[in-house]
């Protein structure tokens, strides 16, 4: 098949005007240290745009002082978080980009005994038990009140993917390709950490083991993560967490096609230092899917049932509580009644969401059930009743 230019997923309609100002946001590369920011350039040979020369100049200086605040935290606090313990395996939201897993996450942190990264961690784990306290104080007005892609608040204390963390920190991920979106994928074998060295394998763990104490030095409770690329390295995960808990969400894959392109063309635009141009990015959305849901297929029987849960993201809207409470029974999470008027809360303050509006060409619906029919029939989207033109993400 010729390649794909035939989505809209660029052209929500019937779609109101937004009555928010565009909203200046720092770019996530800022929070790099100094030492991840130069392997970033090198790799892709310094081709930062013209018009982008200005944030590599700031990324520069800012990801210099991160390296020297590093050094100072791991001085001040270092022996104490490498003593901290995990106590309590974290608990996974895995799924695929535009599923729900933001929607999930915000769900289960209203439980008193969880706790999560935040987008100030995430986006600052070299120095946030220094510094988190003064930036949130003093500065919220480096980080916009909505996200680029969609209508989902955001803020520093806002839950956040901690993929994020460990390229800030200087693990390779391919999330790094949006910083150069134009040379294509980069790392793609950081998606399921398969093929890995040993030994770039266990600096990974070893990374990440070390963001985790941070979070949990600061706040013992159980930590509620959420990342996409997760959904492929659940046999990592148990090897380093033998009691991990998963809850996997997935959505109409007619839905999640147009709205994860658009998820990647707005973070393109919004933190590349190249002018992006797309190329590609259709084929990269469908492979992703695709491996991301052959790994998941090939672990998913090393999880206990006890700890394993999964939802539609169309059933969890229609009835969140009762999935809640369903997610709660099955993981063995017990305490649901001390949470649910929280829930109650959170379900009646997000009642008038405003979920963006997206066409389907026939060629692009066809090419879909092509190559996804497997998830799409698996998890019950092949009926009759998603033969229709428009989508919702």
């Amino acid at each position: 098949m010729p390649p794909m230019t035939t989505v809209v997923a660029d052209k929500p309609v019937q779609q109101r005007p937004s009555a928010r100002k565009q909203e200046w946001m720092p770019r996530v590369w800022q929070g790099c240290d100094f030492f991840a920011w130069l392997r970033l350039l090198v790799r892709n040979r310094f081709a930062v745009h013209w018009s982008c020369g200005y944030i590599a100049a700031i990324a520069t200086l800012v990801t210099f002082c991160h390296t020297v605040l590093r050094y100072v935290q791991e001085g001040l606090y270092g022996r104490r978080v490498a003593r901290t313990p995990l106590r309590e395996a974290p608990l996974f939201i895995i799924g695929h980009w535009r599923t729900g897993t933001t929607m999930l996450h915000e769900m289960l942190i209203l439980d008193d005994r969880h706790t999560y990264p935040n987008t100030y961690q995430c986006f600052e784990p070299n120095h946030f038990l220094l510094t988190e306290r003064f930036f949130k104080r003093w500065m919220p007005f480096l980080m916009p009140s909505h996200r680029p892609m969609d209508n989902m608040a955001a803020g520093w204390d806002r839950p956040q993917e901690d993929e994020f963390a460990l390229c800030m920190m200087g693990q390779p991920s391919p999330y790094l390709a949006i910083a150069f979106p134009n040379h294509g994928p980069q790392y793609p074998e950081y998606l399921d950490l398969r093929g890995l060295s040993s030994r770039a394998l266990a600096s990974w763990e070893r990374t990440f083991v070390r963001f985790l104490k941070h979070l949990n030095y600061k706040d013992r409770r159980r930590l509620i993560l959420k990342s996409p690329p997760h959904t492929a390295r659940i046999r990592v995960l148990l090897e380093l967490f033998p009691d991990a808990r998963f809850v996997h969400i997935v959505r109409d894959p007619y839905v999640v096609f147009p709205s994860t392109v658009n998820l990647w063309k707005s973070l393109y635009r919004t933190h590349a230092l190249q002018r992006p141009t797309f190329a590609g990015l259709e084929e990269y959305v469908f492979t992703t899917f695709n491996r991301l849901y052959e790994n998941l297929e090939q672990d998913r029987g090393l999880v206990r049932p006890s700890r394993l849960y999964e939802l539609r993201y169309e059933d969890l809207v229609q009835d969140p509580l009762g999935k809640m409470q369903a997610l709660y029974k099955q993981l063995e999470l017990g305490g649901f009644e001390d949470v649910l008027p929280r829930l109650r809360n959170y379900v009646a303050q997000t009642a008038g969401y405003e979920r963006n509006r997206y066409e389907l060409t026939p060629e692009v619906r066809a090419e879909i059930e092509r190559r996804w029919h497997r998830v799409i029939h698996q998890y019950g989207y092949g009926g009759s009743e998603h033969d229709k033109m428009a989508t919702w993400s």
